[in-house]
């Protein structure tokens, strides 16, 4: 572990010192760009640009949850794609390679160029872990939308394969009134007498999540869990968790719980310290990352 100071001026400014020689040395940076992002990303771009200025050797970020990931495409005229932008500047601070946890989508991985590659671990397999030893009865694994179909395929499958739980798989479609706002939820898939687990990226604040938990319910779901990578938990999220037909929302520890979310019983926290350090071990002694999936017991 390498010593660190990070300050801020009077009026605002990051400092950034660091108390050690990294000449010629291989450096890893860990620093989520969660709330308040801005702030945690300039930290980020300032800790690689003073490695770099510093001769450090390699310099791999790993960012457990990746900020401004959900505007990675134009969905109107006039606005940034600002996946890609942040993906440029860390590019331009001298970033040898990228680390994160369950990207919002994988094409960000090719918003940095062939020289930067970008490992994309799945936070899913310290959920199967989790669900794996719960006693779960006739299980279903339920997507929120369509684009999260295959996440809850794998999701499924790494149930099968570590412990022989052959699940079921559901969908719900999502009808909008308008942005942000959802008219009906319709589900595609049986959920009768079964131990539901919904399987997200990430939990802002909760609306759609507790709105497909009590829809669930209303179609015969014995029990409904919640997994995702990131709780965010913005807002209502919290009070909304602990109102609805959820049993437990799992997520993992990549980004810090408010104290509201911290206090919910319903709120289950999983770390993925193993994962991220199985990672940095392979990534170093130059051995496949994508092998670290195969080994339960890596993560």
């Amino acid at each position: 572990m390498g010593k660190v100071t990070v300050s801020k001026f009077e009026d605002g400014e990051v400092n950034v010192m660091v108390h050690e020689n990294v000449r010629g040395k291989d450096v890893y940076i860990i620093q989520p760009t969660c709330t308040p992002v801005n702030e945690n990303l300039m930290e980020l771009m300032l800790m690689i640009s003073t490695m770099r200025r510093a001769s450090a050797r390699r310099i791999t970020a790993v960012i457990p949850y990746y900020g401004y990931a959900r505007q990675d495409r134009k969905m109107t005229a006039r606005v940034p794609i600002s996946a890609a932008d942040v993906a440029r500047l860390l590019e331009a601070m001298g970033v040898d390679r990228v680390v994160a946890v369950d990207l919002h989508c994988g094409q960000i991985q090719g918003f940095f160029g062939p020289r930067v590659p970008v490992d994309n671990l799945d936070g899913g397999t310290v959920g199967v872990k989790h669900f794996g030893k719960l006693g779960l009865e006739n299980p279903v694994i339920v997507s929120p939308d369509a684009g999260g179909v295959y996440r809850a395929k794998k999701f499924r499958e790494g149930l099968a394969k570590h412990y022989g739980i052959e699940a079921g798989l559901a969908m719900i479609i999502k009808q909008r009134h308008k942005p942000g706002e959802i008219e009906r939820m319709d589900l595609v898939g049986s959920v009768q007498d079964a131990d539901v687990i919904i399987v997200d990226d990430m939990i802002d604040t909760a609306g759609t999540l507790c709105k497909a938990a009590n829809e669930l319910s209303s179609h015969g779901a014995k029990r409904v869990y919640a997994f995702a990578s990131h709780g965010i938990f913005s807002g209502p999220a919290s009070s909304r968790i602990a109102a609805s037909a959820l049993e437990e929302v799992c997520i993992t520890n990549t980004i810090p719980l408010s104290e509201e979310a911290a206090q919910n019983e319903k709120i289950r926290t999983l770390s993925v310290g193993k994962l991220i350090a199985g990672a940095i071990r392979r990534i170093h002694e130059k051995k496949s990352v994508s092998a670290l999936f195969s080994d339960e017991s890596a993560y």
